[in-house]
């Protein structure tokens, strides 16, 4: 079933399983595949959307659409040709404004101008065998963990895991979260305007918002694309996630301070550490210099550059750059498994591994030990992760403060007051609680 014919791009469906194809047979990223593609082609916005509907479906998904699949179909298939089955079936499924016979109709073409009249048929065969007999119930699934893994095409280890961490029905409750479309966010930059103009000029250009009840200066877009608004342009806003923003809220930025942001690319946190400074600095860190230019242009971007100073540094050697208690603040934004961005980087579930984590926990609590000397005495390090596992996070806090003893947990405190019935000193959003991402903060004071 080998491809005998270049592939077609003319087409929506022929974008995605493009996209698909690259991303299953190279593992290429699915928005860099897109993009590409997309500069290609002539395609109609209508057709981009649904390019990237279908692209990100399949990927979100793809447990389940292969256990609906396996039934079909009874031996090995190229790799192209799998993708173009499951597209179909996430089409019938998932998108019901896409009639079925314009599913059908398309696949068998593109399986006629990715191969030949063999693989046509047999595409044609399975497609009608699907629309004669529906798809199978997940009830035949006796195994809890293993339905859960395939109902919400979530990997059975991170199933197993969540469970034990969380419980059952919280599982269930995340699980379901992660597979409903992410929400767009931005955040007011006060150095250019205020929430009032920005809601005014949202108003203007017709765009529909509602107010953040996670954090401050936080707007969520219900419909429009604020990328190509003149506020996004100027510098009035940026787009970060709400969860991601209650890491610098939670850190009492005051104007003169100077602050570490010691893992800082692509910078989003950098530039809200520097809003709220006025003849403060923040030292923005990554081991990779085209992540630091990165952050120096978002920092233009939002006119703050003259707040911030980056330098091409591993967060590990922070003792080769600073003097000790040089800074009133540190963030750890630590390099972590992500597990709290499935909503929105649907990849992520299947490259992760259960070992993933142990390596990161070994970097994170490296990066804390070095960074300890630099804060200054009654300063404070915030470390924060953008995961929902408990080794990265509470289990990376427990093991830095086992070794330094100078330092003491504090609670984690919020302008809005997000989740203040808790029992635990530290933060930890989860996907189900507010629709954002998954996120952790916790607070380490140095007592001398």
């Amino acid at each position: 079933m080998k491809k005998t014919k270049q592939p077609e791009l003319s087409s929506a469906r022929g974008v995605a399983l493009t996209a698909l194809d690259r991303v299953f047979q190279n593992g290429a990223y699915s928005n860099l595949q897109l993009n590409q593609l997309f500069s290609q082609t002539q395609l109609k916005d209508s057709d981009r959307r649904l390019a990237t509907n279908i692209v990100y479906g399949v990927l979100q998904h793809q447990l389940t659409l292969k256990y609906w699949l396996a039934p079909f179909v009874h031996r090995k298939l190229d790799s192209w040709v799998e993708t173009l089955l499951l597209m179909s079936i996430y089409q019938y499924h998932y998108l019901d404004r896409v009639p079925d016979w314009a599913v059908t109709n398309e696949s068998i073409e593109l399986a006629k101008q990715w191969g030949n009249p063999g693989i046509r048929k047999f595409v044609t065969g399975v497609l009608h065998a699907i629309l004669r007999q529906g798809l199978v119930s997940f009830d035949q699934i006796k195994d809890p963990l293993e339905r859960l893994s395939i109902e919400n095409s979530v990997p059975q280890w991170l199933v197993a895991k969540l469970s034990e961490q969380y419980g059952p029905e919280q599982t269930k409750a995340i699980l379901a979260s992660i597979n409903q479309p992410a929400h767009v966010s931005i955040r007011v930059n006060p150095a250019v305007s205020d929430l009032a103009s920005v809601e005014q000029a949202l108003d203007q250009a017709g765009i529909k918002y509602r107010s953040s009840t996670v954090a401050p200066d936080a707007l969520v877009i219900t419909k429009g694309e604020v990328i190509d608004t003149a506020l996004f342009a100027t510098g009035a806003i940026t787009i970060q996630d709400e969860s991601a923003m209650l890491a610098v809220d939670s850190m009492n930025v005051q104007p003169t301070d100077r602050v570490l942001d010691a893992c800082a690319a692509p910078g989003g946190k950098t530039v809200q550490i520097a809003a709220r400074l006025q003849s403060g600095q923040v030292d923005a860190l990554d081991i990779h210099q085209h992540k630091t230019r990165l952050i120096e242009k978002n920092a233009r971007r939002l006119h703050l550059a003259d707040r911030v100073v980056t330098h091409t540094l591993d967060a590990r050697k922070v003792g080769d750059e600073f003097a000790d208690e040089s800074f009133d603040k540190i963030l750890v934004d630590a390099p972590c498994s992500g597990i709290g961005l499935l909503r929105r980087k649907p990849e992520i579930r299947y490259t992760k591994q259960p070992g993933d984590s142990e390596q990161l926990y070994k970097i994170q609590v490296a990066i804390l030990a070095a960074v300890a000397p630099k804060v200054k005495k009654g300063g404070i390090i915030t470390y924060s992760t953008c995961t929902i596992l408990d080794q990265e996070n509470d289990g990376t806090v427990r093991q830095f403060l086992a070794t330094h003893p100078n330092f003491e947990l504090i609670r984690t405190q919020t302008t809005r007051g997000v989740k203040d019935d808790r029992a635990s000193a530290t933060l930890t959003i989860l996907p189900s609680d507010f629709s954002s991402d998954g996120f952790f903060i916790s607070s380490l004071r140095r007592k001398n």
